[in-house]
C-alpha cells in the first residue's frame, strides 16, 4: 500500500496537515467554508486549494477538476445520519454531510478504479458520544461504508470494533489524547476504512506487549519564567470549542481544570495555551485581526495533533499481513456478528483482547507506549489581561455554584472566594446589575 496524497473535508485549521506533512504526505485540497478557519488555512497553506462547499467535491472528482487522492480525511457531524437518512434521504443538514461524505469517498473510488488504483483509504474522527446516538447513527455510517445492503442495529456500540463488508473493511477505537503528550483528557473516536486488501485494525489496534501507563502524578504549584502558577489539576478536561466565550457552568468550570492561577489572580488560559494545548506550535491561529474568541472556537473544533500524527505513522508503517482478524480466530466467536453472503462485525469492547495463544491486543483508550505531558508544559506567563477573571466573575462562579446546588473543586472555591473578597458585597452587586449577561453577551468585554 502507497499512500502520498489526501483531500481533506471539514478541514478547520488543519491538523492532519500538522501532523501529517512532516510525515512526507501532501495534501491536494481542503474543503472548509468556515470564515476564520478559512483565513488560517489561506495564510498557512496558500498553495492548498480550500474547495469550500464538500457537497460540490463528488462531481468535481468525478469531472477530473480535482485529484482523486489515495487517502480522505475529516469530521463531518455524525448524529443526524440516522437509519431514517440511509433509507429516504435527509433533511438535517448535519446528517447530510456525513452522507455527503460518503458520496464523496464514493466518487473517489470510482475514478481510482477506474484508472486502475487501489480503493480510497478514509480517515474520520468524532466524538465517542457518536457510538451511544440513538438514531443509530454510527451503525449507518459503518454499514454504509462497508457496502452492507442493511444497517447493522446496535443501540450502543463498543469503543473498538471492526466490520468487514463486501466493498470495505472498516475499524474504529477510543483514544485519549492524554496519553499522547497532551495535558488533556479528550477521548474521541478515529474510524479507518479501505478497500477489501486492506485491513484498517492492523493501524488502530495494537499487539499488546507492554504493561497500560497510569497518568503520573504532577505538581499543582509550580514556578514558570519567573513567574508562580498553580493549576487544579495534572490534565484539562476537553478544551471544547465555545470555551473563552462566556463562563457556562460546564464541569470543567466546576474541577478548575480550565483555570489558571498566575501571580495569584486567576484566568482563564489563554488562545496561545489552547493552541499547545492541543499540539499545534504556538501563535498557529494568531492572524491580524483575529478576535480570541475564533482562536478558542477553531482550537476546540480541531484535533488533538499527537493522536492523529500516531495514526499517519502506523498507516505509513503498515504491514498488510501482520494480523488478519475473523476467519479461523476461534477465542473471537462470541464478539462475532456475521452477515450473512456479505462478511462480519467483531465487537473489541474497550479491553485487551486475547485472539489466540499467540496473539493479544489492545483496544484500550490507551496506546502500548504512552507520552505524558502536564499543566507547565502549556501555561505561558504573557497572558492578556481580559482573561482574567474579576472578583465579580469570581463571585458569580460561587453563586451559580450555591443556587444549583453543585460540587467544586474545594481548593477552586478557595481561590474564588479568597478573589471575591477583594470587592465589598455592595460593589459586586452593584457591578453586577449594569453587567451584560445572557448568549448576548459580548465575549470580549465580558470578564467572567
Amino acid at each position: 500500500m502507497f499512500i502520498k496524497n489526501v483531500g481533506s473535508i471539514c478541514s478547520g485549521i488543519e491538523a492532519a496537515s500538522v501532523a501529517w506533512e512532516p510525515l512526507g504526505l501532501m495534501f491536494d485540497w481542503f474543503s472548509e467554508i468556515a470564515d476564520f478557519p478559512s483565513r488560517v488555512l489561506e495564510k498557512k497553506y496558500p498553495n492548498t486549494p480550500n474547495l469550500g462547499d464538500m457537497n460540490e467535491i463528488p462531481d468535481k472528482i468525478q469531472k477530473k477538476e480535482i485529484t482523486a487522492p489515495d487517502m480522505i480525511c475529516g469530521g463531518t457531524p455524525c448524529q443526524a445520519f440516522s437509519l431514517a437518512g440511509w433509507q429516504n434521504g435527509l433533511n438535517d443538514d448535519r446528517g447530510n454531510l456525513t452522507l455527503k461524505f460518503v458520496d464523496i469517498i464514493e466518487a473517489n473510488d470510482k475514478v481510482r478504479l477506474e484508472n486502475g488504483k487501489d480503493r480510497t483509504v478514509l480517515f474520520w474522527e468524532n466524538v465517542e458520544g457518536v457510538l451511544k446516538d440513538k438514531t443509530n447513527a454510527f451503525g449507518c455510517l459503518i454499514s454504509s461504508l462497508a457496502g452492507f445492503s442493511d444497517v447493522i442495529e446496535g443501540k450502543k456500540w463498543p469503543n473498538a470494533g471492526i466490520v468487514h463488508g463486501p466493498k470495505r473493511n472498516v475499524a474504529w477505537r477510543v483514544l485519549d489524547a492524554k496519553f499522547f503528550g497532551l495535558p488533556q483528557q479528550r477521548k474521541r473516536l478515529y474510524v479507518m476504512a479501505g478497500g477489501k486488501d486492506f485491513y484498517p485494525e492492523n493501524i488502530l489496534f495494537e499487539k499488546h506487549e507492554h504493561t497500560l501507563e497510569e497518568y503520573p502524578s504532577a505538581p499543582l504549584v509550580f514556578e514558570k519564567d519567573g513567574h508562580k502558577f498553580e493549576v487544579f489539576r495534572e490534565y484539562t478536561d476537553c478544551l471544547y470549542s465555545a470555551y473563552g466565550t462566556k463562563w457556562n457552568g460546564n464541569a470543567a468550570a466546576y474541577n478548575g481544570s480550565l483555570f489558571v492561577v498566575q501571580d495569584d489572580r486567576i484566568r482563564r488560559l489563554s488562545a496561545l495555551e489552547t493552541e499547545r494545548l492541543m499540539g499545534f506550535p504556538d501563535k498557529y491561529t494568531d492572524l491580524k485581526g483575529a478576535r480570541k474568541t475564533n482562536r478558542y472556537q477553531a482550537t476546540g473544533n480541531s484535533w488533538a495533533v499527537p493522536v492523529v500524527e500516531w495514526i499517519g505513522k502506523r498507516l505509513l508503517a503498515y504491514e498488510k499481513d501482520e494480523f488478519k482478524l475473523g476467519n479461523g480466530n476461534l477465542l473471537l466467536a462470541k464478539r462475532r456478528t456475521d452477515i450473512p453472503n456479505e462478511g462480519f462485525y467483531i465487537d473489541f469492547g474497550k479491553d485487551i483482547i486475547e485472539v489466540n495463544s499467540e496473539l493479544t491486543l489492545n483496544c484500550t483508550t490507551v496506546p502500548e507506549e504512552s507520552k505524558f505531558s502536564d499543566m507547565r508544559s502549556i501555561v505561558s506567563p504573557d497572558a492578556p489581561e481580559d482573561i482574567y477573571i474579576s472578583p465579580v466573575g469570581c463571585y458569580g462562579i460561587i453563586r451559580r455554584k450555591q443556587e444549583r446546588n453543585l460540587k467544586i473543586n474545594a481548593r477552586l472555591e478557595e481561590v474564588l472566594l479568597s478573589i471575591s473578597a477583594q470587592m465589598s458585597p455592595e460593589e459586586i452587586e452593584k457591578r453586577s446589575r449594569v453587567q451584560k449577561r445572557g448568549r448576548f453577551s459580548e465575549p470580549e468585554q465580558d470578564n467572567i
